[in-house]
């Protein structure tokens, strides 16, 4: 086991580095006539006093804020096991391809003629989503997976409207991702809520139940949230659809299933993606990311605009009713008085878009295929090395790209998931998602991903299970982790109740 270097706790601040009188450029005198700034400047907006800027040299600016980039975590320089996520590592060759000049420089306002290459990214990649996901059309301007959703439903919202239906009902299972009641909400519909079964599935019973005239849709991803495979997803779309609702698909599970399964297939009518999940482009940060959504065929017309088609002479061109024209003649023309609209700048995140391209075209169909065969074998294998050592909720049944297991069976001891989770840190790697599914107890939910080798796996979990072992015979060593990280146990409900918003510095 390995820890962390305890010396990164004694950086200073920029301003402790601070001398007076050192500085981090020099300039040429000025060759031409000065002129006071109170000759260019109001008085009024010129400051009293000098700004406290820290003064330092070039190389301690340069060391300073490259030692605070190192404190930054990160799937180029550790595993991320965040549960629900899929943090898979980024194959470097995908940025290569996006910084290519006639991506990266080039300008949504180009005439088409001269981004036909960019269109045709676009459209093959609109044509690759659809045959991965077993749907008819796809929309690229979503910018991440909560935008997607709320794209979807608002397509399903038009839908019903469209049909002189007023439906103001979204199922969602108590496993569910906080996003889709919200995203239900956003759109204007009430979110309704199932119980989930022993095994983790959705309750069938608890399905009809709650479905009925006022039913829109129900939002499930499959595998769901517990990494369990809903093994009545036929029955529970012929539920749905038979109370005229439909189906959306949550995409964030989709690295368990590329070229295996696809959500078409299953009965779901509309779906999104997380491109900044499943084909591992950059993840977190703030993004951007990318949420394409597909539909099946009763959907297309109420899909976003401009959507990029291809002509009968191979050309390839930007089509929709609310887009401005700004390339060749014909540009603008509607596709469909029933879309909902343009729900972002632009055709969506292009650069993310280039970086899912490449991705596709490097694995082919079936590198995908293997692509989810390892993230399920990877899972699995962590899984039932770690049973021994944690609870399991549901023994008897294999999960998909990810599990879940309990910290209660140390509780006795003292010690929950949250310990657990902190002493993780001292060992250098992300904890991973915890207390999610709310559904299972101290919950601890981890996705290792298709890129980690036998060897990561293996480290990980040894200190996983040293971690075990520690809470029950020195549960008080648990109790005040990390101690080598630069900022050690926080007081979180301090933090919370009484948060420190400015800071003083100089």
């Amino acid at each position: 086991m390995r820890s962390m270097r305890e010396n990164d706790s004694e950086e200073k601040l920029i301003f402790e580095r601070s001398r007076p009188g050192r500085i981090g450029y020099s300039l040429p005198p000025c060759d031409v006539p000065a002129t006071p700034k109170e000759n260019l400047i109001p008085a009024y907006m010129l400051r009293k006093e000098g700004l406290a800027f820290p003064e330092v040299y070039e190389v301690d600016v340069i060391r300073h804020y490259t030692a605070l980039s190192r404190r930054n975590f990160g799937v180029d320089n550790g595993f991320y096991p965040l549960g629900s996520c899929t943090m898979k590592y980024n194959p470097k060759v995908n940025e290569d391809v996006a910084r290519y000049p006639g991506f990266a420089k080039i300008h949504p306002y180009q005439p088409e003629e001269s981004v036909q290459g960019a269109l045709e990214l676009m459209y093959t990649l609109q044509q690759d989503l659809a045959g991965i996901t077993g749907m008819d059309a796809i929309t690229l301007q979503p910018a991440a997976g909560a935008h997607g959703e709320w794209t979807g439903l608002m397509m399903i919202r038009a839908y019903h409207e469209s049909r002189g239906e007023q439906r103001t009902k979204v199922i969602v299972p108590d496993s569910s991702h906080g996003t889709n009641p919200a995203s239900a909400s956003v759109a204007g519909f009430q979110a309704v809520t199932i119980p989930s079964t022993a095994k983790g599935m959705v309750d069938l019973d608890a399905l009809r139940a709650a479905v009925g005239e006022d039913t829109a849709a129900l939002m499930l991803t499959n595998p769901n949230t517990l990494g369990l495979f809903e093994e009545h997803i036929v029955e529970i779309a012929d539920i749905v659809h038979q109370a005229g609702g439909l189906l959306y698909y949550d995409g964030a599970n989709s690295n368990a299933i590329l070229g295996i399964t696809r959500p078409g297939d299953m009965g779901f009518d509309v779906v999104h993606l997380n491109l900044h999940k499943t084909m591992s482009t950059p993840h977190g940060g703030g993004g951007p990311g990318a949420g394409p959504v597909g539909v099946k065929q009763r959907l297309i017309p109420f899909l976003p605009e401009p959507l990029v088609v291809k002509n009968d002479q191979g050309h390839y061109a930007i089509i929709g009713s609310r887009t401005e024209n700004h390339g060749s003649e014909g540009t603008g023309s509607p596709v469909s008085t029933h879309s909902i609209g343009r729900v972002k700048a632009f055709y969506g995140n292009f650069g993310i878009l280039v970086r899912a391209y490449a991705y596709i075209r490097s694995f082919g169909s079936d590198g995908l295929r293997q692509v989810s065969e390892d993230a399920v074998l990877n899972a699995n294998y962590m899984m039932k090395r770690l049973a021994p050592h944690y609870n399991m909720p549901y023994p008897e049944q294999r999960c998909k790209h990810e599990f879940v297991m309990s910290g209660s069976s140390l509780v006795p001891y003292g010690v929950r998931t949250l310990d657990v989770a902190k002493r993780l840190l001292d060992f250098g790697y992300h904890p991973p998602t915890i207390y999610f599914p709310l559904n299972v107890e101290e919950c601890i939910m981890i996705e290792p991903t298709e890129t980690e080798s036998k060897e990561t796996l293996d480290s990980f979990v040894d200190v996983m299970i040293a971690i075990a072992k520690e809470a029950k015979a020195t549960p008080e060593l648990l109790h005040n982790a990390p101690y080598t990280t630069p900022v050690t146990r926080l007081d979180e409900t301090g933090a919370a109740r009484k948060p420190v918003l400015n800071c003083t510095c100089g």
